[in-house]
């Protein structure tokens, strides 16, 4: 499976290189080969939902959350639609903000994609949800140590994954049975399966989604558009 590791991969470019692949680095390196391209449902609006609980990190829901929210397809009606489902509608907390969520696990619409950020949920009906879209064949992406999830859930036994580098040694003993890989923005584990590592990682495997569905282009303007630029304020 394939994996990205942004820093390395700036640092090998000839000097005179390095500008601009910045204004590209957002987006990650080309589409693997192993990779399948994506297709947005005959409605033309891709459903993405984005799983919430107590303690949920701010920037792991709205970072990949307005990814998906500015891609600009010129084609009315085409897109993606994004939702946050939870165990309830209780209000969570999420860093400083508060998020009412839009659905529950039970009458939550259908998704294309679930997002599983970095928080503390872990209910049954919480992991039950995750392993019924996992086995529906939907696209699901953890952000941080929401990989955690998807190991609670069996997504990811066999199977390479990553997560904030500082939680790496701990899921190491925790969950056994996957092979956890440092500093990578984002790891393809399974074909329906993305893991990424910490926080803004998840902008990066937003991006890189966006090319899935559409192409390097449209993840660039996209990218351009938010004013992301990677390990760009490093200059």
């Amino acid at each position: 499976m394939k994996t990205v590791s942004i820093g390395l991969f700036v640092s090998s470019l000839p000097r005179a290189l390095i500008i601009a692949a910045l204004s590209f680095v957002a987006v990650g390196l080309a589409v693997a080969q192993d990779e399948a391209r994506f297709t947005l449902p005959k409605s033309g609006i891709a459903k993405i939902a984005f799983v919430v609980s107590k303690d949920a990190t701010l920037i792991d829901i709205a970072g990949p959350m307005q990814v998906f929210d500015q891609v600009q397809d010129p084609t009315p009606n085409r897109g993606f639609e994004t939702f946050t489902v939870s165990d309830s509608r209780a209000p969570v907390k999420a860093g400083g903000l508060t998020i009412i969520p839009d659905y529950t696990f039970d009458d939550a619409p259908d998704a294309d994609i679930v997002v599983e950020p970095a928080q503390r949920g872990n209910s049954e009906k919480y992991l039950g949800y995750l392993r019924r879209m996992n086995q529906r064949g939907k696209l699901m992406l953890s952000i941080c140590t929401g990989v955690s999830k998807f190991a609670e859930a069996g997504l990811l036994d066999g199977k390479q994954a990553t997560s904030h580098h500082d939680f790496i040694d701990g899921f190491e003993k925790k969950y056994p049975k996957v092979s956890w890989l440092r500093d990578k923005a984002w790891v393809h584990s399974a074909p329906n399966v993305y893991t990424a590592g910490g926080e803004t990682s998840g902008i990066e495997l937003a991006l890189h989604i966006v090319e899935l569905y559409y192409d390097h282009d449209m993840a660039v303007k996209t990218a351009r558009y938010m004013e992301y630029r990677g390990p760009d304020w490093q200059k």
